[in-house]
């Protein structure tokens, strides 16, 4: 009865494997090496067992410390965007104004000033820019035109006439890469070092030091290394889907979004590639005239 009492109550291997072990461990001498047996052999067990746990927790910390770690570089990294208040109001930015300025970064000018600072990206040629410059001069409009390395290379006659006629060019960057995932001073540098070059051996004269982010995508990181270059970084506060040029934007909703979301000190973000914005700048820059509105510089901004 001894025998089946510890078999019930240590082992619990039921009636049936209670049984067979008796049958064939009725010596106590060799019950208690088997005994002694299952008992490191459960510890072993045991210690394995919590060593997977272990491992297990620990795969799980640092996969959370990883994600951490990506949410916190992804949140450190914006995209430029702007909400809009009442009509004719400015609108609000990712970031304030007085944030910027820390790093010598603007994207408005004086609420109370009825003045539109005209900008243009310009990625590549394809035939608008003409016809953009054309409205410029007659309405002796000035604009600043960021350009990427392509666009120097590939049309130096047209920024050679953005400088004759008195107008300011910027660096958009050689590549336009997602500059908020650059994180080496010294590959930042080179983008801008390289459309500065460039812009040199092509019009003979120095380029602005006027920066706007591609894509308008920018980290805190992007903007210190921009103004430790001696940047200003131009944002804007007024911008429509123009650069799609297989769905470009018909005469009436350029019109409606430009003229219904203007606003004193508005700095605007065209593309050089619209057809739309070749085509009706002239009536766009006579329709903000009779507004009220005068055309500045956005050397104007820069405090």
């Amino acid at each position: 009865m001894w025998e089946q009492s510890i078999f019930t109550k240590v082992w619990e291997f039921g009636k049936d494997g209670a049984a067979m072990v008796k049958k064939h461990y009725k010596n106590g001498l060799m019950l208690g090496v088997f005994l002694l047996a299952m008992f490191f052999l459960g510890r072993s067990i045991g210690a394995i067992a919590f060593g997977l746990h272990l491992q297990r927790e620990m795969s799980i910390r640092e996969t959370a410390g990883s994600a951490l770690e990506n949410t916190q570089a992804l949140l450190s990294a914006e995209n430029w965007g702007l909400g809009f208040g009442s009509e004719g109001t400015q609108p609000s930015g990712t970031a304030s104004s007085d944030k910027l300025k820390e790093y010598n970064a603007y994207y408005v000018g004086d609420a109370g000033e009825k003045k539109i600072y005209l900008t243009f990206d310009c990625g590549y040629e394809n035939g608008n820019t003409s016809q953009i410059l054309d409205a410029l001069k007659k309405h002796d409009a000035p604009a600043t035109f960021f350009v990427v390395g392509h666009f120097l290379e590939s049309a130096p006659e047209m920024v050679k006439r953005m400088v004759e006629e008195g107008h300011t060019v910027g660096n958009h960057t050689y590549h336009h890469y997602d500059m908020s995932k650059i994180s080496d001073p010294a590959v930042f540098q080179k983008e801008m070092d390289d459309v500065r070059t460039l812009f040199q051996e092509t019009t003979g004269t120095e380029m602005a030091m006027y920066y706007r982010p591609p894509q308008g995508k920018y980290s805190e990181t992007n903007l210190q290394m921009a103004k430790d270059l001696g940047y200003a970084t131009f944002f804007w506060s007024l911008a429509y889907v123009d650069w799609n040029v297989d769905a470009q934007p018909s005469h009436e909703e350029a019109f409606s979004k430009l003229t219904g979301r203007i606003h004193p000190g508005a700095v605007v973000l065209l593309h050089n590639t619209s057809k739309t914005n070749g085509e009706i700048l002239d009536e766009l820059l006579t329709k903000w005239e009779e507004m009220g509105y005068t055309f500045g510089k956005l050397e104007e901004l820069v405090q």
